[in-house]
Parts: C-alpha cells; sequence; structure tokens
C-alpha cells in the first residue's frame, strides 16, 4: 500500500487561510464513501483513481464496468476475484448512498451481480494508507466501505474512505464551479450570476433551495404572498416581525423556524441550513450605499430587485428589505453592525417550504468593494421541489473546520422520544428532546431527584482506541493514570493541550488490555487522539463510532431497580446490582440470547444512575423495555433543559460554559483528574499544567445569590468596581429554593465566604449580591450517587 500523491490543503494567500475551503490540485475530484456505504462515479481511460482510508482499518470493495456493461477487474490493472459479495451486502442495507448507486446501475444498465471484485485493504490497513488504480478504458466504478452494525462490546466500527479520481483529461471531470447536484428532481432550476436578480413562482408546499455554488457569496431573498399581489397589496417578509416573533437574529430549522410578513402571517419557513450563518438587519445592496463609498453607477441588488419585480406588478424601492442569506454580519461593543467574509462553503445551501402561494426573488450580490462576498462576487443557484418531496430538517454540522458538512441526525432513540415530545432542538449535530409535553422542565427535575427519568445522551462523541500502543497513547493524550485502569474500569479526565488548555472532558472505557472507548463531548477529542497516534507513529487505531453507539441514561434512586428488571449479564461480568460507581458491564436484555449492551454505571445528574449503550438498530426495543419496566416507578422522560438543571447543582461542568481551551482542569473546577504525584508518566500539557498549579490565577467557585434574579452567563463579577470574574452558569434551584451559579474568579477573592457582586446591564448599573460558597451545591459528598438514599 502507499501514500498518496496529491494532498488536499486549505486555500492560503498572503498570510491569509483558510481550513475551510480545501483546495485539491487541478483536474482531481474527491468523492467521500461513507462507512457502510457505496459510491458510484463514472471512469474516462486513463483516469487515476485513488482509494484512501483515513481512519485505518477499514476494508473496502471496487467494481468497474466498462460502457459494454461488462466487468473485468484488469481494466483497472487489478486481480479479480469474481462476485463483489461485500458491494451487494452494502447495497442492501438500506443506506441513503446504497440507493444512489443503484439508481445509477439501474440508468447505466449494470449488473452489480456480474461485476468483478477489487478487494482493498483485505490485509488492514494504517491511517492515511492507498491505493491507486489506472482505468484502461471508459467506464464507471463502484466503491464500497462495507461493514455491518457494531455490537456494543467490539469495536469493529465501519468508517470513511475517500475516492480521489484524477483526471486524465481534466475537461472530462466535473467542473469544480458547477452547482452541485439537486437535492431532487427540481420543478424550477435557476442560476443567477452577481449582478442579476431573478422572479420565480412558487405554491404552496413546495420547496425553495438557494446554493451558494462556489462559496463566500451572499443571495438577497423575499417572498410576497401571491394571494396580496391579486388584491393589489404587497406583503413580502418583514425582518423586523419574524425577529421579534422568533426571538433570534434570523429562524433556524427546528420549532422556531419561520419568516412572517407584516401582517404576521408565515410566508416561509426554513428546512435545512448547511451554513449557518445570514443577516436580516441589512438591507439588499444599495446604488447609495456605493455612492457613499465614492462608486457611482455600480450595479446594485435593490435596483435590480426592483427591475424584475416590476414584470410582476412590485413598485420599486430605494432599497429592499430582505433576507439576506450567507451575508456576515455582527454587531460590536459600540454597537456599530460590521461585516466579514461570509460563513458559507462551495455547495451550501438553505432550504425554505412555502406556506402559502409566493412570488419569490433572488439576487446574487455584485458587491465586490468589501468582504460582503469574500472580494469575489459569485454565482448563486435557486430550485424548488416539489410539495411531495420528503426533506429533514437539518442544521448543517461538521466536526471541524476542515470536515465535510452533515446533516442533523435522528439518534436511535428519537422516534421513541418524539412519543412524548414535539420540543427538539440541535445538539452537536443530532436532535434532542428539550421539554416534554404534559411534563415541562420544572417536573422533569423533580422526576430525576424524587424517582427516576430517561434521557437521551446519544450525541456525545464515542471513538474506539485499538492496538498494542492503545494505552500509551490514552497515557499521553488524558491526564488520568490509564495504566491503573482496569478493564471493565471507567474514569472520568480531562485532555489537554501543550499549554494546559482543555480540548475536551470525558470518560475512557477500557474494554481490554489494548482496547479503549473514549466518549467525550465534541470531536476535536477524537481527532486530536487520532492526530497523535499518527504524529508519535504509535501503534494504535482511533476510529469514530458515535454513528454505531447510541445511549440513553436512566437516572433517580430507582435506576437500579429498573435495569435489574432487565438486563442479563454472564458470569465474567457484575450484575446490575454488583456494578460499582464508574464501571461497566456487557450485558443483554433477558437472558444469553438478548440484544447485546454495554452499560456503565455513570451519568450527569448528580444521582445514581446507569448509561446505557447499544447500536442504533436496537434503541427502539431498548427503550420499550425501560419505559415498560419503569413506568412502576413513575419513569418520566427528561430533556435538555432539566438535565442543565441538574449538573449545575451537582457542580458537574459543560464545554462553552465551564472551560474552553484557554482553561485548565484547575480553572474549570476539575483538578481531581491530574494526578500529577500518582501519574509519573509525562503526558501532553504535563508541565504547563505543573506552572499552572503552582501559580493558579483563577478558580471554579460556587456562588450564592440574594433574591431571585438569576444571573446570565458571561456576567461580570466584581470586587467594587474591579471585574475579578465571571459567572460561567446559573440557575433558581428548586431543591435548594435559592438562586445558585457557578463562576470562575481570580484565587485572591475565590475564598468561600467572600462577599461579591455580580454586574448586569453594563456590568455597573445593576449589581446582584453574592457570596463565594463551595460546589456542588448539591449533594456535596456525592451520597446520593453512590446509591445512598436513606
Amino acid at each position: 500500500m502507499n501514500k498518496p500523491t496529491f494532498i488536499e490543503h486549505p486555500w492560503e494567500r498572503a498570510g491569509v487561510v483558510t481550513p475551510g475551503l480545501p483546495i485539491l490540485p487541478h483536474g482531481v475530484e474527491r468523492h467521500p464513501i461513507p462507512g457502510g456505504g457505496s459510491r458510484a462515479v463514472p471512469i474516462f481511460k486513463g483516469d487515476e483513481i485513488s482509494v484512501l482510508d483515513k481512519d485505518g482499518l477499514q476494508p473496502g470493495e471496487m467494481v468497474f464496468f466498462s460502457p459494454d456493461r461488462k466487468s473485468d477487474a484488469a481494466k483497472l490493472g487489478a486481480r479479480g476475484f469474481g462476485r463483489p459479495t461485500r458491494i451487494i451486502e452494502t447495497l442492501a442495507n438500506g443506506s441513503r448512498s446504497g440507493a444512489q448507486v443503484l439508481r445509477a446501475l439501474a440508468t447505466a444498465g449494470f449488473d452489480i451481480e456480474t461485476g468483478d471484485a477489487i478487494p482493498l485493504f483485505v490485509e488492514g490497513s494504517r491511517p492515511g494508507d492507498t491505493i491507486t488504480l489506472t482505468a484502461e478504458s471508459d467506464g464507471m466504478v463502484i466503491c464500497a466501505a462495507p461493514g455491518g452494525p457494531m455490537s456494543p462490546e467490539n469495536q469493529d466500527t465501519p468508517t470513511e474512505l475517500i475516492l480521489y479520481v484524477r483526471r486524465a483529461d481534466p475537461k472530462t471531470g466535473k467542473d469544480i464551479t458547477a452547482p452541485a447536484d439537486p437535492l431532487a428532481d427540481p420543478l424550477h432550476d435557476a442560476n443567477i450570476q452577481p449582478g442579476q436578480a431573478h422572479v420565480y413562482e412558487v405554491k404552496k408546499d413546495q420547496y425553495i433551495q438557494i446554493m451558494d455554488v462556489q462559496g463566500r457569496e451572499c443571495s438577497d431573498f423575499q417572498a410576497f404572498s401571491a394571494r396580496a399581489l391579486d388584491k393589489g397589496l404587497e406583503r413580502e417578509i418583514d425582518p423586523t416581525t419574524t425577529r421579534s416573533l422568533m426571538g433570534s437574529l434570523y429562524p433556524a430549522p427546528g420549532i422556531f423556524s419561520k419568516y412572517w410578513s407584516v401582517d404576521q402571517e408565515p410566508l416561509v419557513e426554513i428546512i435545512q441550513d448547511t451554513c449557518g450563518r445570514h443577516d436580516t438587519f441589512g438591507l439588499a445592496c444599495t446604488a447609495r450605499y456605493y455612492e457613499d463609498l465614492g462608486y457611482p453607477g455600480h450595479v446594485n441588488c435593490s435596483d435590480n430587485m426592483n427591475t424584475e419585480l416590476a414584470n410582476v406588478g412590485v413598485r420599486p424601492r430605494g432599497g429592499w428589505p430582505a433576507i439576506n442569506f450567507f451575508f456576515n454580519t455582527m454587531l460590536d461593543d459600540t454597537n456599530a453592525l460590521g461585516m466579514d467574509d461570509p460563513w458559507s462553503r462551495p455547495g451550501d445551501y438553505v432550504l425554505l417550504r412555502a406556506l402559502s402561494d409566493l412570488v419569490c426573488v433572488s439576487t446574487a450580490c455584485p458587491c465586490d468593494v468589501d468582504p460582503a462576498n469574500g472580494w469575489q462576487p459569485t454565482d448563486i443557484q435557486v430550485r424548488t421541489y416539489k410539495a411531495t418531496e420528503d426533506f429533514n430538517r437539518s442544521i448543517g454540522y461538521r466536526k471541524s473546520a476542515e470536515a465535510d458538512v452533515e446533516e442533523t441526525k435522528k439518534t436511535g432513540f428519537h422516534d421513541s422520544f418524539a412519543k412524548h415530545t414535539r420540543d427538539f432542538v440541535e445538539y452537536a449535530g443530532y436532535w434532542l428532546p428539550n421539554t416534554f409535553t404534559n411534563h415541562g422542565t420544572i417536573e422533569e427535575y423533580w422526576a430525576v431527584r424524587e424517582k427516576v427519568a430517561v434521557m437521551d445522551l446519544s450525541p456525545l462523541r464515542k471513538y474506539e482506541v485499538t492496538g498494542p500502543d492503545a494505552e500509551d497513547l490514552m497515557q499521553m493524550c488524558v491526564t488520568r493514570n490509564m495504566k491503573k485502569l482496569s478493564v471493565g474500569q471507567v474514569s472520568y479526565t480531562a485532555m489537554c493541550y501543550e499549554h494546559g488548555g482543555m480540548i475536551d472532558d470525558g470518560t475512557v472505557y477500557r474494554l481490554g488490555e489494548t482496547n479503549f472507548r473514549w466518549i467525550g463531548g465534541n470531536d476535536t477529542s477524537g481527532l486530536w487522539l487520532k492526530e497523535q497516534a499518527e504524529k508519535h507513529g504509535l501503534n494504535a487505531w482511533v476510529r469514530n463510532s458515535t454513528d454505531q453507539l447510541h445511549n440513553i441514561a436512566v437516572q433517580g434512586r430507582h435506576s437500579r431497580d429498573i435495569l435489574s428488571k432487565i438486563f442479563w449479564a454472564p458470569p465474567q461480568q457484575p450484575t446490575i446490582e454488583e456494578l460499582p460507581w464508574f464501571r461497566l458491564t456487557i450485558a443483554r436484555v433477558g437472558d444469553h440470547s438478548g440484544t447485546s449492551v454495554v452499560i456503565s454505571r455513570t451519568g450527569y445528574s448528580g444521582e445514581l444512575g446507569y448509561e446505557i449503550f447499544c447500536h442504533p438498530k436496537d434503541a427502539p426495543e431498548i427503550f420499550d423495555k425501560v419505559w415498560e419496566v419503569g413506568q412502576e416507578y413513575g419513569l418520566t422522560p427528561l430533556g435538555l433543559g432539566a438535565l442543565d438543571l441538574m449538573r449545575i447543582e451537582a457542580g458537574l461542568i459543560f464545554a462553552g460554559s465551564e472551560f474552553d481551551d484557554t482553561t485548565d482542569p484547575w480553572e474549570a473546577g476539575i483538578g481531581f483528574t491530574v494526578p500529577l504525584k500518582s501519574k509519573e508518566d509525562d503526558f501532553i500539557g504535563r508541565a504547563a499544567l505543573e506552572e499552572r498549579k503552582a501559580h493558579p490565577h483563577r478558580k471554579l467557585v460556587g456562588l450564592d445569590i440574594e433574591g431571585g434574579v438569576v444571573p446570565s452567563p458571561g456576567d461580570c463579577i466584581r470586587m467594587g468596581k474591579a471585574q475579578v470574574g465571571e459567572v460561567t452558569s446559573a440557575m433558581k434551584s428548586p431543591i435548594l429554593g435559592k438562586v445558585i451559579a457557578l463562576g470562575r474568579v481570580a484565587t485572591a477573592h475565590a475564598e468561600i465566604g467572600t462577599e461579591i457582586e455580580i454586574g448586569q446591564l453594563d456590568g455597573m448599573q445593576k449589581r446582584l449580591k453574592a457570596t463565594v460558597s463551595a460546589f456542588p451545591h448539591f449533594d456535596p459528598t456525592k451520597e446520593r450517587v453512590k446509591g445512598n438514599y436513606d
């Protein structure tokens, strides 16, 4: 196996690097193949085909068909092995990528059963290994990254392969400046060049896709009620009404997703958004804007809109209020409205659904005198789709700045929880329940404190760490001592950069002598593990298993009673009754033949609790069992709103609140995860942490606040006029009957009993009196977590 002869690199010019815009050599195409999925790509004679195994240990299989509908591996200079069993199995698993491949095969008239299989990476592979073949004729390549459902106790998760094609003649390949493929068969498909506007009609319930074809391009959008226009009235989207009714700068997919007219009639709702950064404050660019900058006569979106809208009887305006898709604006501390390059990448889009018959207008902004379009205006693609199409609500998620965008996913437990609520919010690329119908945050909170509740924690990131050097890798990358971690034990730890700032906090599950599972809050930590394994030449593999392993938490005093009635453990594993804090067991539903799960005695509530991990296909069965048995104990579903209350009371930290990459574990309140004395081995960040511990500047503390006003995260903490810290999280505690908070303060003012003030408004004009206290505020000795309720 060889390494790739080319590599993607970020766009760079004059010291400006943009990791979100990777550049490939001219004539090279990139086609990701999802783990457990497949791709079909047209090939021309002389094309060089390379398959990259990003994570290692992922087998592949390839088939080549020539135009005469025959398959011969020799046409790629490879040895064939007959029927492509693994591709056939992959195409039968119901994946979206498989459906696309099946359509391509049907269109071309190729019979996959007659394919001549080319196995890839059959003897195992290292991360970055590549196999390269050259086509001797035109045809089509079908490539799969086969893999079935991962059992919770195993670590055989399928991962992504990347198919690169270096075209012998770059003109035969896909034009990188062309629009991405439609989401479905479009009713209307129009390309708008910069400096143009386009008017189009959309019927109620039809969909509108507005795509930034090449990235960093703004598009002004307006939609008029066709019914009102027929009456001689102009009723279009009103940005002010929209912001007021939705309670946000601009709507997003989910509950608060609609754009409204001044008559408070909803005209469109946003269904999908892969960019997540838009504007509703500014006008579409106007002649006056350019005139004031010294560019009289500059083409502008408002005049372009006037010209096109005149054809449907809409009166001209000097400047059009519009939804400025992909326009990146912000307010600074002086309340000045500024702008910068758009966040949108090539192919980013918004998908809208019409809530009434509409007349719409879209533009491709011509501005080339400021960063509005990244200094280089490009085209916009507008497509409409039938009302009968089935598009899921989605907010684009990327594991890193360089990663491909992913749709918001439903967890394996989503449909089970959806029977009890419609209030879902996006969390780390998944839809999670926020509150539950006929319960609400406070009732859900009390259910955990007094009885028992179940929640979906599937978005937690899981990474399988395996290989002879797996322990060395974990010992180097986390602060806790992995050499003391027994098989079947779970350890809560921090992970830090060299400067001591935290990457993430999480738990390490030891499944075997050379088998670990990292469970953290973000993908950055998993990608860091992979990067360090490669950097240090360790014989270890790090593979993402998040989509193969979903989990619910059952928390509260009755959690043990419920689980002990459902799950059977083999003799070599602890039973639910025997399972101590921070241990795991491999169990099954009912008996030895039941569905496999991994159960750990862990949680995020400050109560006795367990987490149950299973493959997503088994999630409905697991939920139903827990729900059925739990009714005897008053089991209640729990959403993110109540979970946040419980974790603040219990002093449990959250990324973006109690820590970020500028915060060390002591400043985050988890200094106990850094055993500098008992862990003698070096680890990433150790030297910086030793210095930080010896010379601390800030400390996380509890705060008891007088009165009933709950401060906001980020509110300043003051001693007189001096700011000495900030609030990280706050709540009104139902069980304690007072307002409490967590905050980070200067060590000089961190002593328990110190009286401070929390500044609001401008930090000076309104003060909340508070006292530094110990934390956690609730159950500081962790008696409930230990199961001691007497």
